[in-house]
């Protein structure tokens, strides 16, 4: 399932990023030295509560809409978005085995090179379907 809400990002006097997600509020909360580092601690927080709530059967609260939500002048209210089954299935972090065909070039010059398919092929997913 898809889960949308909404986090404030507030930078605070030693230049971090504090992030809150009213609509969850106490929960969730999380920072960032950078606003990049807040976007991913952001996202691995919300991830983190909305599996355990679902573990658990807790209600979720609905998402508000952005247009109800007040941001003091300076933060930032940014929409995160996560994919409940995407993040459980990276949670479990177990390899599944996979059969594939590459022309045999390619196949040559990996053994060759010792490269690992598998990472390989994981890492280029990964990047394609930007997630980690």
């Amino acid at each position: 399932m898809k889960y949308l809400y909404f986090a404030i990002f507030k930078q605070n006097s030693d230049k971090q990023y504090e992030v809150s997600f009213p609509d969850l509020d106490p929960h969730a909360a999380t920072f960032g030295n950078t606003l990049s580092e807040a976007l991913h601690m952001a996202k691995d927080s919300l991830e983190g509560y909305l599996l355990t709530a679902e573990d658990f059967d807790e209600p979720l609260p609905k998402a508000s809409d952005a247009t109800s939500l007040s941001v003091d002048s300076g933060d930032l209210l940014i929409p995160i978005e996560v994919d409940a089954s995407i993040a459980r299935s990276r949670e479990e972090n177990r390899s599944i085995k996979k059969t594939l065909t590459i022309p045999k070039y390619l196949n040559d010059l990996g053994n060759k090179n010792k490269i690992n398919f598998s990472a390989t092929l994981t890492e280029a997913l990964k990047e394609k379907l930007d997630v980690k």
